[in-house]
């Protein structure tokens, strides 16, 4: 994306960038409208069936669908390690706090997470699950890619597009994802901690809460501390849905809720601050 292009850049207040994103976003509402949930269904965050076992439903599913044996790969590189870890979350009765659409791991609340963010030795993934892109993305739904092109009408409409183009991408600490499967988010973050061992990875991840509530453990396990958020809409809270969706299958849509969404986007505001140092002076 060429500079002249980009809305949030250095030098431009955030207001006026959200303002331009957003006077065009709501034209191409009513000029160019994408599909969207007429209503958002009422779903509980996973059955009281799948709610069963779940740990163990995780562990069975990490193993059994993993044919490039991402996860044993890295595991065996530091077994002692990584067992105590897990172990450590396994015996908590949650592997996470909640605040709201908010799953905090490894993180005492949102403040707490907005001081980590302004560690200079921060290494910050921010990802969006593949299920609450547009059925139009130009991208494709369900993939590892993501134009955000603030030019292209779909892009413009989609929160995902919103959120990435407001990151301070010039910065060298970011790690915006777009996730298609858990093993692919389970393989970056054990890539990005093996590769920056002196940094503090922290992530920003939306999931549904069944997915949140399954695999919190093996966050922990990793060592990376950090926030994720609940979506709403056609979400998985099914073992046989989970399944589907991780084979792409996913037809029906998922949202990140408006007051989550400017949550959301005040922690992205947070990394436009400059990095302090253990003295607590700008670095």
């Amino acid at each position: 994306m060429k500079d002249k292009l980009k809305i949030w850049q250095p030098g431009v207040s955030w207001e006026a960038a959200e303002k331009k994103w957003d006077s065009e976003s709501e034209l191409l509402r009513q000029t160019k409208p994408i599909k969207t949930l007429s209503a958002l269904p009422k779903m509980p965050g996973m059955t009281e069936e799948t709610a069963k076992g779940l740990k163990w439903k995780s562990i069975k599913y990490l193993l059994t669908h993993d044919p490039k044996r991402i996860f044993p790969r890295h595991f065996f590189k530091h077994p002692l390690k990584y067992t105590l870890r897990f172990i450590k979350s396994a015996l908590k009765k949650k592997p996470y706090s909640r605040s709201g659409d908010f799953f905090l791991y490894g993180v005492e609340n949102m403040a707490h997470f907005q001081t980590l963010l302004k560690d200079k030795d921060s290494l910050m993934v921010v990802g969006f699950s593949y299920c609450h892109k547009p059925l139009e993305c130009p991208s494709g739904r369900f993939t590892d890619a993501c134009i955000h092109d603030p030019e292209n009408p779909v892009c413009r409409q989609c929160f995902i597009g919103k959120a990435v183009n407001a990151l301070p991408l010039h910065k060298d600490n970011i790690r915006p994802l777009f996730i298609p499967t858990i093993h692919y988010i389970g393989e970056k973050m054990f890539e990005f901690t093996e590769e920056n061992p002196d940094k503090n990875i922290l992530f920003l991840i939306t999931a549904c809460e069944m997915t949140l509530e399954m695999f919190g453990d093996w966050g922990n396990m990793v060592g990376a501390r950090g926030i994720g958020v609940r979506l709403d809409g056609r979400i998985c809270n099914t073992m046989k849905a989970f399944e589907l969706s991780e084979s792409g299958i996913k037809p029906g849509l998922t949202v990140v809720l408006p007051e989550t969404q400017t949550q959301i986007l005040d922690l992205i505001r947070s990394l436009w601050t400059p990095h302090k140092n253990e003295n607590g002076e700008t670095a």
